[in-house]
Formats: C-alpha cells, sequence, structure tokens
C-alpha cells in the first residue's frame, strides 16, 4: 500500500504550526487596521487572462510558474500566482474606483507558483499583502513601506535592511530599456542562455538572476536611477525623504527591479541575514501605476506589498507561540456526574473562557488528571466529590496543588480572575507568585 503524502511543494500546517501562522497574520491585522486598511478576500483562481496582462507575459510567473487549466466551459483559469492583479481586477469589477481614494486593502491568501521548492519558498504558500489604490503621491508609497516595516518589527524580525529603487515610467523607461538591452547585447557571451532570453523579452528581468557570470555583468550595467526623467526623480526623492523622516535608512539598490512587469517607479525590499544571500527577501513591493489600465479598469495609480509567510516565520528571532494547551480542564469524579462535567464546561465556554476541555475517553479520575498535565491544562474543575454540596466544585491550581470550593455560578469569574493573576509577572522584589491557597 502507497502512504499518502503531500504533493511536492506544499505542506500541512500541524496545530502548533498554525497557531504560531495565527499570532502572525493577527498582528498584521493589528497594524493594517491602525493604517486604515480594510480585509479583502479574492477567488483562488482566475481568468488566466487576468494574469497575462497585468503581471506580464515576458516574467518568469507567466511564462514557467503559473497553474493553468482548463474548466469544462473551455475557459483557462489559473491558481493564483500574486495577490495584486486580482485585488486590482476587483476594484474595476465594484466600481471602488467611485469611493475616496486611496482605497486601501490587505489581504491573506495562499498563493501557487510551480518553482523549486526550498526553505520558505513552496509552490503553494501563503502570503500578507496590501494595496492602496487611487494616488501617485509619494507618501503613499512612504506609508506602505513603513507599514510594512512596523510589522516586521512588531513580529522581532532583525537584521533588516530596506532596499528601494526607482524603476520610471513610459517617459523614461523605455530609452533606459533600450540603453540596457544594447549593453546585454554586447556582453551576450558572459550571460547564462535564460538572461540572453530576458535580454529580448525585458531587460530588466536580467538584474534578477544569481548566476555569478550574470551578476558580475549586472554590476556594470546602466544604473536605472540615472536615467529618471524629472518627474520620477522627484517622486524618489520624495519618497526617500519621507521614510527617513519615519526613522528608516533605506538603501539605494539599482539592481531592485522585483520580478513582476506591473511596477512602476518605486520598488522596495526589506531584507534580513537571517534568510541567507541567495533568499533574503522578507516581503516587498512596489508602485503600478499602469496596472487598472491594463485590465481594463480607469488610469489608477497603485502600489503595495506581499511578504511570504513561510519566509516571515524563519525570519522571525523571537517567535510568539500561544498557550499549548487548555486553560482548564473539568474532571468528572464518577462515572454517573460525567453529564455535570460536560454542564460545566459549556458553562465556562459559554462565558467566553477560551479552551475550556473535558474528559471524552472515558477516564478513570487518574486518567483524567494525567491528560490534563500532558494537555497543559493550568486549573483542574473538580465535579462530583462526595463531600460537596449539589452545586459546588473544587477549583485546582496544577501548578501549585492549591484548591478551593466555588460554587458554579461563581466559577466562570474565580476561573478567569485566576488566570489573569498566573498570566502577570511578580511585584518587584519578589521571586516568583504568591503560595498558600487559591
Amino acid at each position: 500500500m502507497i502512504t499518502p503524502r503531500a504533493p511536492k511543494g506544499t505542506y500541512d500546517l500541524l496545530p502548533d504550526a498554525a497557531a504560531e501562522r495565527d499570532v502572525i497574520v493577527a498582528a498584521a491585522a493589528r497594524v493594517f487596521t491602525a493604517y486604515g486598511y480594510r480585509h479583502v478576500v479574492t477567488p483562488e483562481f482566475e481568468e488566466t487572462g487576468l494574469f497575462e496582462r497585468g503581471v506580464g507575459e515576458a516574467t518568469d510567473i507567466v511564462r514557467k510558474e503559473m497553474y493553468t487549466f482548463a474548466d469544462k466551459g473551455g475557459r483557462l483559469m489559473t491558481l493564483r500566482p500574486e495577490g495584486t492583479a486580482p485585488v486590482a481586477r476587483a476594484y474595476v469589477e465594484h466600481g471602488m474606483h467611485k469611493l475616496p481614494q486611496p482605497v486601501k486593502l490587505w489581504y491573506h491568501a495562499p498563493m501557487f507558483r510551480y518553482e523549486r521548492p526550498q526553505a520558505g519558498r513552496y509552490r503553494e504558500h501563503h502570503q500578507i499583502g496590501a494595496e492602496a489604490m487611487g494616488s501617485a503621491e509619494p507618501a503613499v508609497d512612504a506609508e506602505v513601506i513603513v507599514m510594512l516595516g512596523q510589522i516586521l518589527g512588531e513580529l522581532g524580525v532583525t537584521g533588516l535592511r530596506l532596499a528601494v529603487n526607482s524603476m520610471g515610467d513610459r517617459e523614461c523607461r523605455p530609452a533606459y530599456v533600450a540603453l540596457l538591452r544594447e549593453y546585454l547585447e554586447a556582453h551576450a557571451v558572459e550571460l547564462c542562455q535564460e538572461c540572453r532570453v530576458r535580454t529580448q523579452l525585458n531587460p530588466l528581468r536580467t538584474f534578477d538572476c544569481k548566476e555569478p557570470g550574470c551578476r558580475a555583468v549586472m554590476a556594470r550595467a546602466p544604473h536605472v536611477v540615472d536615467h529618471l526623467c524629472a518627474g520620477c526623480r522627484r517622486h524618489f526623492a520624495g519618497v526617500v525623504e519621507l521614510l527617513r523622516l519615519a526613522g528608516l535608512a533605506p538603501q539605494v539598490d539599482f539592481t531592485l527591479v522585483r520580478g513582476l512587469d506591473y511596477y512602476t517607479r518605486t520598488t522596495f525590499e526589506f531584507q534580513s541575514d537571517k534568510l541567507g544571500f541567495a533568499q533574503s527577501t522578507v516581503g516587498g513591493g512596489g508602485r503600478y501605476d499602469y496596472l487598472v489600465e491594463q485590465i481594463g479598469g480607469p488610469p489608477t495609480p497603485g502600489v503595495g506589498f506581499g511578504c511570504g509567510l513561510e519566509r516571515l516565520t524563519l525570519a522571525c528571532e523571537a517567535k510568539a507561540h500561544p498557550v499549548g494547551g487548555p486553560p482548564v480542564y473539568v474532571v468528572a469524579f464518577a462515572p454517573e456526574r460525567r453529564a455535570d462535567a460536560f454542564a460545566v464546561a459549556q458553562r465556562l465556554r459559554a462565558g467566553g473562557l477560551p479552551g475550556a476541555e473535558l474528559d471524552l475517553a472515558a477516564r478513570s479520575v487518574k486518567g483524567q488528571l494525567k491528560q490534563a498535565s500532558r494537555l497543559g491544562a493550568r486549573l483542574a474543575v473538580l465535579v462530583g466529590l462526595d463531600e460537596l454540596a449539589a452545586e459546588t466544585v473544587r477549583l485546582r491550581d496544577l501548578a501549585t496543588g492549591s484548591e478551593d470550593d466555588v460554587t458554579i455560578d461563581e466559577l466562570p469569574g474565580r476561573v478567569t480572575s485566576l488566570l489573569a493573576a498566573a498570566a502577570r509577572p511578580p511585584e518587584r522584589g519578589h521571586v516568583g507568585g504568591r503560595g498558600g491557597k487559591v
């Protein structure tokens, strides 16, 4: 018999890892909300033409990495390889250009790319991202970058560098691309075969190559920031100034072009040495002033970023692990009191206590207490002790062994206060917590 396994390039997120992922997403959601960004959800597959028009037919994503299929109606569909084009499609389809601008949105979604799996990079991976559509001001670029930096900071990502660049616009980029292609053609023998193809399709993509020979050629290539028009120079200078005012230290990197054709003007990346040289990017993005227009909408400037959660998890210095076990375990001291224990657990849950558990395997009292310890419960509620009144239970602190008898009506409040006290740090001048009776 063949043991079933997840497809290559995918993975199962088991409960502890899923809890850690939830903490990361929740932290990002708090920052997004603080900046006025609202959650948006788009389908996991779109018509293939959206990505061909928006992302660019010359990109590696469209040429090599998309999961594309024909549906039963013969339409070509593609599993979402990136998040910006679908959000732009939703912006156009639902007439968001009529809303107060810029429209600020964030998402958390799986992405699919057929590429070589490696640490933190999978064929099915997950991203958080944000898009601000409807303003061409440098302040929007700066806000998006600062927001991503704050998310990374709150998650404990250290050793960060902020790289920025400008890719120009329709006015100045064509002349630079022609100059770059001329340079690359003069050095074609030094380039890998893939970069020779990129030279003709989109010369900017050659900056992405990791081959040593190609990197040596690109290090001597013309710098795009030296060939910007006056408008792009002013915009880029404005972004850099605002970032510095916000306390960041942006470093201009003329090789930073990102991997998607829709970028114009600002591009940026946060990089960390913790991920290694070849794959040091934690998250990044840029401006895309022509994307909405390219997919059939009105001319609409935009800027945003995407951040892979798998890579972000690897880069976190201090991982936030939620408490793994239930805070309370309800123990039935006799088989005929199991229904009472069930009712007590429901009473705690209805009172807003997260994670009240009880025995679901007909264990003995000793087995129930052992299970509570195994799960990591802090408190045990003992139901059905002979010496207690009918509406009274015994509350045991499993860390200290101290006990207290309380009525069922008092139980939710008593449990909440004990857990809150246990979560507080000890008072200054004392080592550890209080002893004695609970």
